[in-house]
């Protein structure tokens, strides 16, 4: 079954009034809260769910209202929630939906056609931090120690290059990971290098982590005494695809975006 993207009831933006988040215009970005305005966005309980207001900058500055926005790691819709609330369509996939407007897809492997997305936004498993699905398809049950993590996620990258319009942008939230006896994967910067394999850099963001285990005393006194530091931030890094016009990647309208259709890998 081909997926079709959820809509808003109403497609206009409807003003979230003093509670609307600010747009950010520092690299240096700061989410005080993880809702706004009267709804609620995503699932509270979901472990690991993305900063509302990050998703919520991101689509108010590279996207139009009826924009087609695309989730690869949905996790709890908090994608889903914010576009509809913007006024933009949109379609999540993950492994294990947690809610019935998410589709069961790989994220290397998504039932869309070439050209169709105008933003995609990424917020993959960081290594193994957080216990998902157990799926052995799962990413996130790959370990950033592992090249295979790294492996998987050129090729997520690859299929976000063939779903994605030309001229559109995209975003990957993620942190890097540390591990006593194990050491440090830079995550962020890896992706930065793949990334611009394929796209082009627009800018790199660090984004202060609102994480409870950072005011939690016994943390900082273990980060003392065993010489680590504690990951404070993540990157959010943007991107840009620009490839030129290519009439064929692109079809008219809604029914034709979205049905199945050869796949093409970028050149390399």
């Amino acid at each position: 079954m081909t997926p079709k993207p959820t809509r808003p009831a109403n497609p206009r933006r409807q003003p979230q009034g003093k509670s609307e988040p600010k747009l950010h215009t520092t690299t240096l970005w700061h989410h005080p809260t993880q809702q706004y305005g009267d709804k609620r966005m995503g699932n509270p309980a979901y472990v690991g769910r993305t900063p509302v207001h990050v998703i919520h900058n991101l689509l108010a500055r590279y996207t139009r209202e009826d924009d087609l926005v695309v989730d690869p790691f949905c996790g709890g819709g908090t994608t889903l929630d914010v576009a509809h609330d913007l006024g933009r369509k949109a379609i999540g996939f993950d492994v294990a939906p947690s809610r019935q407007d998410i589709e069961k897809a790989d994220a290397r492997d998504l039932p869309l056609s070439d050209g169709v997305a105008d933003f995609v936004f990424m917020d993959p498993p960081y290594s193994t931090h957080i216990k998902y699905s157990g799926d052995e398809a799962c990413i996130g049950e790959l370990d950033a120690f592992d090249t295979r993590y790294f492996e998987a996620m050129a090729e997520v990258f690859g299929e976000v290059h063939r779903i994605l319009r030309d001229r559109r942008y995209l975003a990957v939230y993620v942190s890097d990971t540390f591990k006593n006896k194990k050491g440090f994967v830079p995550i962020g910067t890896h992706f930065m290098v793949m990334l611009a394999e394929l796209f082009v850099p627009v800018d790199h963001i660090c984004v202060v982590r609102g994480n409870k285990k950072l005011e939690d005393a016994r943390f900082h006194k273990a980060a003392l005494e065993e010489n680590f530091y504690l990951r404070g931030f993540n990157h959010l890094l943007i991107f840009k695809k620009e490839e030129g016009s290519d009439p064929d990647v692109r079809s008219s309208g809604e029914e034709g975006r979205l049905k199945g259709g050869k796949k093409r890998r970028p050149k390399r």
